[in-house]
């Protein structure tokens, strides 16, 4: 992890709070107020894959009474690396500085973005980190715990980083950052789309921070965490690893 040196870093400009949904109609609501009440200078996207339950229909009502409050409409369900992607590029072509991934259910809480913010004065990239002193995890089953913190421990080996969360989705990126992260490249979906982003930026060489959460498990609707998510990150990470490793023998620059 790239300590920073000596660099100097340009102010945040606007934040952007990007929230993937997909038949999140009860916690739409919610997680928006709570935004708002904890940023209330951030603005919010909401980026909905044509949920069945009308979440898109609930957030259009949100948005229509409040100006800080967008809604992008996806036409079906694509995974959660395809629903930031778009909210990324949304984003960036609408000129926030500071773009924000945070779960629809509350598990990210609002309330601690703005230190994410505060330490992403002096950083490219922000992590909200389970795992580092000050971290911590509530209302999960054991087996959960242990998927999660062995995710991260087998990227972290595999992929040679320092990052502690390397699977965590609570974030604050700049948005020049991410510019810089290739992210045409990205095809990477569910639990292994963090991790991508991660290890890019890492190799890119940006500062990236990691600041401790409480990550407070879902009290309504279902998980999204599915067996064919964690293969597709089992088998991505492990091709990722053994390219960055050849690549280095190699004096290859790995992306």
């Amino acid at each position: 992890m790239n300590d920073g040196g000596q660099r100097q870093f340009g102010p945040l400009g606007k934040v952007l709070v990007i929230i993937p949904t997909y038949n999140e109609v009860e916690n739409i609501k919610p997680i928006v107020d709570r935004v708002r009440t904890a940023v209330p200078d951030a603005d919010i996207l909401v980026a909905d894959d044509n949920s069945p339950d009308g979440t898109g229909k609930a957030a259009d009502e949100i948005a229509a009474a409040d100006d800080q409050v967008h809604v992008l409409h996806r036409k079906g369900k694509e995974g959660l690396g395809a629903a930031y992607l778009a909210g990324f590029a949304w984003g960036s072509e609408h000129g926030y500085g500071v773009l924000v991934e945070m779960d629809a259910d509350g598990s990210h809480q609002p309330e601690e973005l703005p230190r994410l913010l505060t330490a992403l004065k002096g950083a490219d990239l922000v992590l909200g980190s389970r795992w580092v002193p000050g971290g911590r995890v509530v209302n999960w089953p054991k087996s959960r715990e242990v998927i999660s913190r062995g995710g991260s421990l087998y990227s972290r080996l595999a992929l040679g980083l320092s990052v502690r969360d390397v699977t965590g989705g609570y974030r604050a990126f700049r948005t020049e950052t991410l510019n810089g992260l290739g992210l045409g490249e990205v095809a990477s979906q569910g639990y292994c789309f963090q991790v991508d982003l991660a290890r890019r930026a890492v190799e890119a060489g940006y500062h990236v921070v990691e600041v401790p959460i409480t990550f407070v498990d879902r009290e309504i609707g279902d998980s999204k965490m599915s067996r064919d998510i964690l293969v597709e990150a089992l088998w991505r990470v492990t091709g990722w690893g053994i390219t960055s490793r050849a690549n280095k023998v190699l004096g290859r620059k790995t992306l």
